[in-house]
């Protein structure tokens, strides 16, 4: 089992442009931050910090276009900011809502998917790419209060939720902008 702790964060604006940002302090990788951009022409782009990074993601999720770009991070306790070549992201949060206890994996296929559809329009539980089940065990909820996001320095314009889906893998982010700390098990590939 490939096992990543951190944070996804997402938002949409009202460019029509939706990120997902993955802040892994844990993985089989090392540590890495990556984005997935969906364009509003429906294009899916993965920006990645290496090829290794860019290999195994984009073995688990879709995408037209992968682009190894150096990243740089700040973090603050409620917020990130993000710079590659061209995108600049800045998304600050509220009080994360916590779910401390850790649950099972069936319970996060069944119970934990189904009100996860329910309420949040995602899913806790799939299959990636190439078949392998994901669980997503969420240990954290927060609210993005603000979001800021440049593309060759021209703004993307004010936060909105999702509109569209953008069709990365089998789970959507929340339509509502949001940074939710997880864990994620990925059955490892045969």
């Amino acid at each position: 089992m490939d096992v990543f702790e951190g944070r996804i964060s997402s938002c949409g604006f009202e460019s029509g442009d939706r990120v997902v940002i993955g802040d892994w302090k844990s993985s089989p990788l090392g540590a890495f931050t990556n984005i997935m951009w969906a364009r509003p022409d429906g294009a899916r782009l993965l920006l990645s910090p290496s090829q290794k990074h860019a290999d195994y993601v984009s073995g688990l999720y879709n995408f037209e276009d992968v682009k190894i770009v150096p990243i740089s991070i700040s973090r603050s306790k409620n917020g990130i900011k993000i710079s590659s070549d061209e995108l600049e992201i800045d998304l600050q949060w509220g009080r994360a809502f916590p779910f401390p206890l850790p649950r099972p994996r069936w319970f996060l296929a069944t119970v934990e998917n189904f009100f996860a559809r329910l309420f949040f329009g995602t899913r806790t539980f799939g299959r990636t790419r190439k078949g392998q089940r994901e669980w997503y065990c969420v240990r954290g909820i927060s609210w993005i209060k603000n979001a800021k996001a440049t593309y060759k320095g021209k703004s993307l314009n004010g936060m909105r939720p999702f509109q569209a889906t953008a069709c990365f893998g089998f789970s959507e982010p929340p339509k509502r902008p949001a940074s939710i700390i997880v864990c994620s098990m990925i059955e490892q590939s045969s």
